[in-house]
């Protein structure tokens, strides 16, 4: 397609601009200027760069710049396609072109950490990857965000809205094209500079840092799509599944030894109660505190095999052990106890059962999602979640999984995430919360073709809009319609974490979870 002189002269010196960028953010130095204003005006097919004076600026983001030049791709016919996913590949093309090499960032991070601490250096990764574009977080701030007062303090709501949904031409596209094995997943270490494809993400302006966990190869990272304040992702160098067992919680403990200042978790290890990505072992941290963490302990333990560590039930509607102590190697050992304990046990008035029978094959149900962290006290602390992934005719998703009344809200899995009180919930939701807003107003009617209509996108909603409606009326102000809806999801979603606790926070449930622990070793102390 054949540019402009004027159209050629504004796209280098959209170049020069975003040249002035990086270099202002430490992506490149002086010298990276040359080499990289000509990988550029290479790969627009430039002749020559921009001649005249460019403009003194700083800007907060490359982000404008790079929809300027992702236009002009578009009309030079660089792109494919002008869809989101074409638009990706080339940006994430565009800013690895101005990012340092890999060891450089490696380097760089851990001189920062030796001459400054390691906060200082994830200060430094953390904006890096902001910078770079790998981190979008002009797609991150159209999240929604809400905190929602509970029985179990505030929890925090989010609707995520920051991952782009495919074109249909995109999703018919994605049918025809052959599998690829590589790179193997979207964890894997060979992502590191891969150009993406358009059923896999570009990742040239990926950076991750090598650490040893347990005299183990891991890379540290931060996820493209942060749910909450420098969300990582910490995984191993080799592509083996994820596994629970006693090496997990030594390796959360050397973590928080080298990253004091941050969480870690995982994800449980079996389907329905563990994370999206079970094929790569991977743990997910940062530095943010969880409504799980403020919430308070409401029954004590001890176990004289361990004295020197703190046990207790947390109140919280997940069924969680909370650990503490200075000794690391007795919080290893007593949560690998409780790992073993928890594998094996089984309590059929609870609706426990740790192994079913299937072809032959014993079916493992029990696991845990743990949590790691430095607490107030400067002790080591382990929050153990104790998962069952049992299903039933009743219940075919899960028995502790959310039941099927709340689907029209949250369906998928309850990651860790989820288990710590941030509700990540489908992007559909902020298009269905403001056609429901605007019943509560009065604006719409709540007709019979919500009612009776399963393609209608409210239908799924249709039992709880009439319970809102005999409630608070449909005559609000569209605040007030915000607020009880806001309340609402809050409530549905502590529903959500209910029933996904094993051990139910009534009274019957929680002596079964003292059954449990008495069992363990513990005994409950005044």
């Amino acid at each position: 397609m054949e540019r402009t002189v004027e159209a050629s002269q504004l796209t280098a010196l959209t170049i020069e601009r975003l040249l002035q960028f990086a270099k202002q953010n430490g992506l490149i130095e002086q010298l990276d200027v040359y080499t990289s204003r000509n990988a550029l005006l290479d790969l627009f097919g430039l002749a020559e760069p921009y001649a005249g004076e460019v403009p003194d600026e700083k800007l907060s983001s490359p982000v404008s710049l790079l929809e300027d030049l992702l236009d002009a791709a578009f009309e030079a016919g660089l792109l494919e396609e002008n869809t989101a996913t074409y638009r990706d590949l080339l940006d994430a093309r565009i800013m690895g072109l101005l990012m340092p090499r890999p060891s450089e960032v490696v380097n760089q991070f851990w001189n920062t950490a030796k001459t400054s601490g390691v906060e200082a250096a994830t200060n430094y990764f953390y904006k890096q990857s902001i910078d770079s574009n790998y981190i979008r977080m002009d797609r991150i701030q159209k999240n929604e965000y809400w905190l929602a007062g509970t029985a179990y303090g505030d929890l925090e709501i989010t609707i995520n809205l920051s991952k782009p949904e495919k074109d249909p031409k995109e999703i018919a596209l994605l049918k025809t094209l052959p599998q690829s094995s590589y790179p193997a997943c979207l964890l894997c270490a060979d992502n590191l500079g891969y150009a993406g494809r358009v059923n896999h993400p570009a990742r040239q302006n990926l950076r991750f840092i090598p650490l040893e966990l347990d005299n183990e190869k891991w890379y540290f990272q931060y996820s493209p799509y942060v749910y909450y304040n420098e969300h990582s992702i910490i995984f191993h160098e080799k592509h083996i599944p994820m596994k629970t067992t006693p090496n997990t919680f030594y390796r959360l403990l050397d973590f928080i030894d080298q990253f004091p200042h941050y969480f870690i978790g995982s994800n449980a290890d079996l389907p329905i109660v563990g994370g999206s990505i079970l094929n790569h072992d991977h743990f997910q941290g940062g530095r943010h505190q969880f409504p799980m963490e403020k919430a308070p302990s409401e029954q004590t333990f001890a176990n004289a095999e361990f004295a020197g560590v703190k046990a207790a039930i947390v109140k919280w509607p997940m069924s969680v052990i909370r650990l503490s102590g200075h000794n690391k190697q007795q919080l290893y050992k007593l949560a690998s106890k409780l790992l073993e304990d928890w594998r094996a046990y089984s309590d059929a008035e609870a609706d426990v059962l740790a192994f079913s029978e299937k072809d032959g094959q014993r079916i493992p149900h029990n696991t845990i999602t743990p949590i790691a962290r430095n607490n107030a006290r400067g002790e080591y602390e382990l929050d153990l979640v104790l998962r069952n992934n049992r299903t039933s005719a009743e219940h075919p998703d899960g028995i502790f999984h959310p039941h099927q009344h709340l689907h029209h809200i949250k369906k998928e899995n309850i990651g860790l995430i989820e288990v710590m009180g941030l509700a990540v919930l489908p992007g559909r939701l902020q298009e269905e919360l403001a056609d429901i807003a605007k019943i509560l107003t009065g604006e719409a009617d709540f007709g019979s073709a919500i009612r009776e209509e399963t393609a209608h996108p409210l239908h799924k909603h249709a039992a709880w809009i009439e319970a809102m409606i005999a409630k608070h009326g449909a005559a609000l102000t569209a605040d007030g319609a915000k607020a009880v809806l806001q309340e609402e999801v809050g409530s549905k979603f502590m529903d959500v974490l209910l029933d996904a606790g094993v051990f139910k926070r009534d009274e019957a449930g929680q002596a079964a979870f003292e059954r449990f622990l008495i069992a363990a070793g513990f005994a409950q102390q005044q």
